[in-house]
């Protein structure tokens, strides 16, 4: 049977394949869209690239202007908050709507912190409010700058496998996956990722009114127990909390009608059509 959500990014791939930009002589991957509307920059988690926001891309790229973003294999998130800085600038962005999941949504809030003067929002999805959380947790609790990539590799490759695939939705949803952690993530890249979260700094105090902060999360995330979860609540105080039932840790690839409509409320879309 052939795999709808493979097929679907492939076909967006066709027309928006990811561009390679350096700053501070890192390599990034871009993928820019829409030439009006407010900003929108989106951060994915360790394992996805640009395009793994690509139902989300194609719903809103007539109404919004689109930054998304795929990690260099250097640096840690201090560094790419500020490269992010200087990737909306390419954009012409002065400040847009900040959105990221997982690795994303703690990179989201470092930049949030550290910049609030380009953030005219916060998405925090499907993420966690202190590096100290996973320190102790596999991958992480491996040397992950030395330790053979194929062992990091097959970590993942077990850990999607003996998921449980409820439905074909969630079978998709893991041929996907595994496609990324065995190849479209190369081994440079899943290194540095996991290296920043691991080292990654204290979150800073955030400068945002609270209506300019949201959370998603979803009551059945295999990876943010439901301690993270109200952990991230405490700290950022959210204006609006989306909450999926059955979103899993990919609410936006496996949910994409109800994430579309959430990014379409913060952005002010949803009554403009």
């Amino acid at each position: 049977m052939s795999n709808t959500l493979v097929a679907s990014r492939s076909a967006f791939l066709a027309g928006h394949p990811e561009q390679r930009e350096t700053v501070n002589g890192r390599e990034w991957g871009v993928i820019r869209a829409g030439k009006s509307g407010p900003g929108l920059v989106l951060l994915p988690g360790t394992l996805g690239r640009a395009d793994i926001f690509w139902q989300q891309i194609d719903a809103l790229s007539h109404r919004a202007r689109i930054l998304s973003l795929s990690y260099p294999d250097s640096g840690g998130i201090a560094e790419w908050s500020a490269e992010i800085a200087a990737l909306m600038d390419r954009s012409g962005m002065d400040n847009a709507v900040v959105l990221g999941t997982s690795l994303g949504g703690y990179v989201a809030q470092y930049f949030a912190g550290a910049e609030p003067a380009r953030v005219a929002g916060l998405i925090a999805a499907n993420t966690l409010s202190s590096a100290s959380q996973v320190v102790g947790i596999p991958p992480y609790s491996l040397d992950v700058e030395s330790v053979p990539a194929e062992i990091l590799r097959d970590g993942f490759v077990r850990s999607l496998e003996a998921a449980p695939q409820t439905d074909r939705g969630r079978r998709a949803l893991t041929e996907l996956l595994l496609a990324e952690v065995t190849g479209r993530i190369p081994a440079a890249e899943l290194r540095a990722r996991l290296s920043a979260l691991k080292h990654g700094p204290e979150l800073p105090p955030l400068d945002l009114e609270r209506d300019r902060i949201a959370v998603v999360e979803s009551n059945d995330d295999p990876l943010i127990p439901a301690t993270m979860r109200d952990m991230v609540r405490k700290r950022l105080s959210p204006g609006r909390v989306f909450r999926f039932s059955n979103g899993g840790h990919f609410p936006y690839v496996e949910r994409p009608a109800e994430y579309n409509a959430l990014l379409e409320e913060r952005l002010d879309l949803a009554e403009n059509g």
